[in-house]
C-alpha cells in the first residue's frame, strides 16, 4: 500500500504551512488594533484608582488634560517591552498637560511593585484589584492603552505594546480638537 507519492507529501507539506502562516497571521499579524472598541468617540468611563502610594486618583479630577491610560501586567512580555517607551514619552509629556496612567491588572502586588522599579514606574500607577476598571474599559489582554482627550472622551484604543512614536502620534491626536467640532 503506497501512502503518498513525493508530490502528494509535497502538496501535503504546502497546505500545512500555508495554514500554520493563515494562524500565525491571525495571532499575530493583527497585533496593533487601532478604535476595535466601542468607547472610541464616547465618555471614558469614570473610575477611582488607588496608587501604589496611597493616593486616589480620580479620572473627572483630570478633566482639561490628556490622559494616556495603560493596562499591563508584570509577566508580559509585550509590557516589558513598551516599558521604555512610556517611561521616556512620560518624561516628554508630564509638563504639557499631559497624564499617564498605570492599571496593573491580573497580578500580584508585589511582581507589580517588582516590575516598575526594574523598569520605570515615574508615573501613576496602581492595582484594580475587583477588576472593575478594566471590565469599564472592556480589557481583553494585555498591553491595552486608551487615549482621553481633555474633555474626558476616548479618543483611541490601542492593543500592543507601544513605542515612543505610537504615543506622540495618539497623543498628539488627542489634544488636536475633534474634526467635527469648531
Amino acid at each position: 500500500m503506497k501512502i503518498l507519492s513525493t508530490s502528494g507529501k509535497l502538496i501535503v507539506l504546502i497546505i500545512i504551512l500555508s495554514l500554520i502562516s493563515l494562524m500565525g497571521y491571525a495571532i499575530f499579524g493583527n497585533r496593533v488594533n487601532v478604535k476595535n472598541s466601542p468607547l472610541v468617540g464616547n465618555k471614558a468611563p469614570e473610575f477611582t484608582l488607588k496608587t501604589f502610594d496611597g493616593e486616589d486618583l480620580k479620572l473627572s479630577d483630570l478633566k482639561g488634560k490628556t490622559v494616556l491610560l495603560n493596562f499591563w501586567a508584570s509577566w508580559c512580555m509585550p509590557c516589558r517591552q513598551e516599558a521604555g517607551a512610556l517611561e521616556k514619552s512620560w518624561q516628554r509629556y508630564k509638563d504639557k498637560d499631559v497624564v499617564f496612567i498605570g492599571v496593573n491588572v491580573w497580578d500580584e502586588n508585589s511582581n507589580a511593585l517588582s516590575y516598575m522599579s526594574k523598569f520605570g514606574g515615574g508615573y501613576s500607577h496602581g492595582m484594580d484589584p475587583n477588576e472593575e476598571i478594566q471590565v469599564d474599559y472592556g480589557v481583553g489582554g494585555v498591553p491595552e492603552t486608551y487615549f482621553i482627550d481633555s474633555s474626558g472622551n476616548v479618543r483611541d484604543k490601542f492593543t500592543g505594546p507601544l513605542t515612543e512614536q505610537i504615543i506622540d502620534h495618539f497623543v498628539l491626536k488627542a489634544q488636536q480638537p475633534k474634526e467635527n467640532e469648531s
